[in-house]
């Protein structure tokens, strides 16, 4: 699977370079997502703009890795998807579980807002 990768201070923005992302490429795709998790800063932001279908396989599998980021203390952002995508994974009963943003910069927004909030609630733990 091919992807582009930008690395920024707080987060790493993966973008797809594939016009489909069929249900034999979910296992590489959630292999290359959860290395993310490893690395020091694991915040992702998965652009979709240039990705046109996607599979039924690799919505869910995205809907459970993003959850496991949450789980683990990191975000997952997903932007940039286009109106069918965003049908089929509304149909699948996906989207509402999904951290999704319309535009790239809102996605950096709320890396941004959860770093501040996980900051917040550690201090809050700390003081009990």
């Amino acid at each position: 699977m091919i992807v582009k990768t930008d690395t920024k201070e707080k987060f790493s923005v993966i973008t797809p370079v594939e016009p489909e992302i069929s249900a034999n490429m979910t296992e590489d795709l959630k292999e290359m997502l959860l290395l993310y998790l490893k690395k020091d800063i694991p915040h992702l932001v998965l652009k979709m703009n240039e990705v046109a279908t996607l599979s039924q396989e690799a919505g869910e599998m995205i809907a459970l890795v993003q959850q496991q980021f949450y789980e683990n203390n990191a975000s997952f952002v997903i932007c940039e998807i286009n109106e069918s995508m965003e049908k089929q994974l509304e149909e699948q009963d996906l989207l509402e579980i999904m951290n999704v943003t319309p535009t790239e910069s809102e996605a950096w927004d709320i890396v941004q807002m959860e770093e501040i909030e996980r900051e917040l609630l550690g201090d809050f733990d700390e003081e009990e």
